[in-house]
C-alpha cells in the first residue's frame, strides 16, 4: 500500500509500469504521477509577454503591407493581407533623388556623428574612471546637463552660428549638433563600464612593462567591447530618428530621409504607399547596426550601467 500511495500524496491517480515483476523478472517498477503528463500552458507572466510582442509587431506588419500596396488599395476596403503586391512604390524611392538622396544623407551624418562620440567619448570615460581631478565630478554632472535639456533649446544657437560659418545644410552640421547630446550619453554608458574593471588591471600592464597605447589598445578596449557596442547602438539610434536639429539645420542639400518623408504631401494628397516604403526601409539600418552589435549588446545590457 505505501508502495501505491506513498508518503506523499501529490495525486489520487497513479499509472504504474510494472513490465516484468509480476513475472519473476527483476525489472523495477516505475513511477510516474499524473502531473508529468499535465499539458504545458503559459503562465499568466508569459501572456502578458506575448501580448506584449504582438502588440509591437502589428504595426510593422501593417507598415509593410502598406509597402506593397497602391493607394487605391490602401483607401479601399480593408484587408489583412494586400490584395494585390505591388513594387511600384520602392522604384519610386529609388528612382527619386530626393527619397535616395535623403537615405544617403541621413547615413552620411549618422556614420560622423557615431564616430566622432566614440572617438571623444572612449578617452573622456577612462579619465573619468581612472583619475580624481578637481572638479571632476562636477564636469559629469555638467556633461549630463547637456544631454537632459531637450533640443528645442539650442536650435536657434545651432542655426545662427552654422548659417555664420557656412555650415548650415551639411551633413556635419546635423551631426555637430547631434555630437551636444551622444557624446555625454556615450561617456555617461562608456564611465560605469569602465569603472566596474579594476584598476589593478592598469598596474600588472605598468609592472608587466606594456605601453600604456599598448595596453589601452589591446588589452582594455578589448575588455570593454560590449560597452562600445552598446554605445554605438545608442549613438547611432539617436541620430537615426532624431527629427527637430535634423530638420532646422538642413534646407536642399542635406535633407535627410525622416524630414523627406514629412514633405509627401502633394495637390492629390498623400502618398501612403511611398511613404511606407520609405519607412520599412528605414528600418533596415538599425535591423543591420544590432545585427553586427547583438553579441556585445546583449552582454552589454547585463553589465556596467545598463544592468
Amino acid at each position: 500500500v505505501n508502495l501505491i500511495w506513498g508518503p506523499r500524496q501529490r495525486s489520487p491517480l497513479y499509472i504504474f509500469f510494472l513490465p516484468c515483476s509480476f513475472v519473476g523478472c527483476s525489472t523495477q517498477a516505475s513511477l510516474l504521477t499524473m502531473s508529468e503528463f499535465k499539458p504545458n500552458f503559459w503562465t499568466p507572466s508569459q501572456w502578458v509577454l506575448g501580448l506584449y510582442c504582438v502588440y509591437l509587431i502589428i504595426p510593422i506588419y501593417w507598415l509593410f503591407t502598406l509597402a506593397f500596396q497602391s493607394n487605391s488599395d490602401i483607401l479601399g476596403d480593408f484587408s489583412i493581407l494586400p490584395a494585390e503586391v505591388t513594387l511600384s512604390n520602392f522604384a519610386e524611392i529609388w528612382s527619386n533623388p530626393a527619397w535616395y538622396q535623403g537615405f544617403i544623407n541621413s547615413l552620411s551624418y549618422v556614420a560622423i556623428n557615431t564616430t566622432i562620440s566614440i572617438i571623444v567619448s572612449i578617452p573622456a570615460a577612462y579619465a573619468f574612471s581612472r583619475y580624481r581631478f578637481l572638479g571632476d565630478r562636477q564636469l559629469f554632472f555638467w556633461l549630463l546637463t547637456n544631454r537632459m535639456a531637450p533640443p528645442a533649446v539650442f536650435l536657434i544657437p545651432f542655426f545662427q552660428l552654422y548659417s555664420a560659418i557656412g555650415l548650415f545644410d551639411t551633413p556635419f552640421a546635423v551631426a555637430l549638433a547631434h555630437c551636444l547630446f551622444t557624446i555625454p550619453l556615450a561617456v555617461w554608458i562608456l564611465e560605469g563600464f569602465m569603472s566596474s574593471i579594476s584598476k589593478d588591471l592598469d598596474e600588472m600592464a605598468k609592472i608587466d612593462g606594456h605601453s600604456f597605447l599598448f595596453f589601452f589598445f589591446r588589452v582594455f578596449l578589448p575588455i570593454n567591447r560590449s560597452a562600445i557596442g552598446v554605445t554605438i547602438f545608442f549613438c547611432f539610434m539617436f541620430s537615426w530618428v532624431e527629427l527637430l536639429l535634423a530638420r532646422t539645420l538642413t534646407a536642399t542639400n542635406a535633407k535627410p530621409i525622416v524630414v523627406t518623408m514629412t514633405r509627401t504631401i502633394s495637390a492629390s494628397g498623400i502618398d501612403w504607399g511611398v511613404l511606407a516604403a520609405a519607412g520599412v526601409l528605414t528600418i533596415i539600418p538599425g535591423i543591420i547596426v544590432i545585427w553586427f552589435v547583438r553579441k556585445h549588446l546583449t552582454k552589454g545590457f547585463t553589465l556596467g550601467r545598463l544592468s
